[in-house]
């Protein structure tokens, strides 16, 4: 037994001296981090959700703005008079610009004041009186988001008001026109991620890249209804595939747990009190963290499932000619800005590790992994090969040198 012991105590030792700590935090304006719902405002709660590693804390009263700041952090503010007319069908310009001009100058050029909360899932009629406060919002206030979260893809016509998620999709590009795309998708149920979450991420990528703009995903951080429980790994599956289809926001919903129903273990329960998802959470926010500056860099080329869902069984991308595992995979292709290429593979199981091989089409290729701790990179191979439950690595391809 004391031989045993002192074997245990070696690694514990070596992973101590060779931890360097975390990658530097990312502001929203590089990858937005948002616990959906209201913003404390009890400063020591504010320092805890920093502490969780959000960015943006939610929806927060004009009062609350310098505590938010304090705490370094952003929200989005909520308004009482532009809610009214969110609200309304009969508002007028001379109504809409009166509120939009009385906010401005309440909050004008305050380091916590990211956005303006204005609707979350509204269907297409309700889209013109959003789309004219939102014009109204940006013109007023430079750089400050007016905020908007759509509908899921599983949500019914008589919800979006369009016949199709594509066509509801298009008509918010179209009538409301902000510089991003938000939507909410909870398809985690039956010991799985069902295929909704995935096709929502496709249909949200296909317009988004003809609209050159990005996407921000909201995603399940609770469990409610027959919805799973939150863990390490459906928190890893959750970002990760919305970064290899290459969004660059991810909300959470929700940080506080609401006291109804069978909503429970949020990051802080009903109580106040941390649960163990508020950890899970933040571990999932620090690797955010860690590669938010290096994905901002990188533009979408492609997004791939292996084994390919056809009756072929190769394991192959326009990037890679094998991964070597049999396991059901999430590859996400990119570019750089020069044009180099780079990719993310994903683990899709929520309960098995697996390890890849990747081999490169390109003769001679090497992989060089980004750490999810520090945002550096170093070859890929040993260890770094293996991918936990739902969690995935990012990967920069260099070319064989002539």
């Amino acid at each position: 037994m004391i031989a045993r012991a002192v074997f245990l105590l070696v690694p514990l030792t070596v992973v101590a001296q060779n931890y360097s700590g975390v990658a530097p935090r990312v502001g929203p304006d590089v990858f937005p981090i948002v616990a959906w719902g209201s913003s404390p405002s009890d400063p020591a709660a504010l320092q805890l959700m920093k502490q969780a590693g959000i960015n943006v804390s939610g929806f927060c009263p004009v009062g609350d703005l310098d505590r938010v700041r304090d705490a370094g952090l952003t929200c989005l503010v909520s308004d009482d008079a532009i809610g009214k007319l969110v609200s309304s069908d009969t508002s007028n310009d001379v109504e809409i610009r009166s509120a939009v001009t009385a906010l401005a100058a309440l909050i004008r050029n305050h380091p916590a004041a990211f956005g303006v909360n204005l609707r979350d899932e509204p269907s297409v009629q309700q889209m013109p009186i959003l789309g004219r406060l939102a014009k109204e919002l940006m013109s007023a206030l430079p750089g400050t988001l007016p905020y908007v979260n759509l509908f899921p893809n599983y949500a019914n016509r008589q919800q979006l008001g369009a016949d199709t998620y594509d066509a509801y999709l298009r008509e918010y590009l179209k009538t409301v026109a902000l510089p991003y795309l938000s939507w909410d998708n909870y398809s985690l149920r039956d010991g799985e991620m069902q295929q909704s979450f995935y096709d929502n991420l496709e249909a949200a990528r296909k317009v988004t890249l003809e609209a050159k703009i990005p996407f921000w995903n909201c995603i399940l951080a609770q469990a409610l209804f027959r919805y799973m429980e939150p863990s390490d790994a459906t928190f890893n599956l959750q970002v990760y595939a919305t970064m290899a289809y290459g969004g660059r926001g991810i909300q959470f919903f929700t940080y506080f747990t609401p006291d109804i129903g069978n909503l429970r273990l949020a990051a802080v329960d009903q109580f106040g009190n941390r649960t163990a998802t508020w950890d899970s959470l933040r571990r999932a926010t620090n690797q955010i963290h860690a590669l938010a500056p290096t994905l901002a860099k990188l533009h979408s080329t492609g997004v791939y499932h292996l084994p390919a869902p056809t009756d072929s069984t190769e394991n192959a991308t326009p990037l890679l000619q094998r991964v070597g595992t049999n396991a059901k995979l999430l590859v996400g292709e990119f570019a750089d800005d020069a044009g180099r290429p780079w990719l993310m593979v994903v683990n899709k199981s929520l309960k098995d590790s697996t390890s890849i091989r990747l081999q490169p089409r390109s003769e001679g290729a090497r992989f060089f992994r980004v750490s999810p701790v520090t945002g550096k990179d170093s070859e890929l191979g040993g260890e770094g090969n293996w991918l936990a439950p739902g969690a995935g690595v990012l990967v920069r391809v260099e070319a064989k040198q002539p």
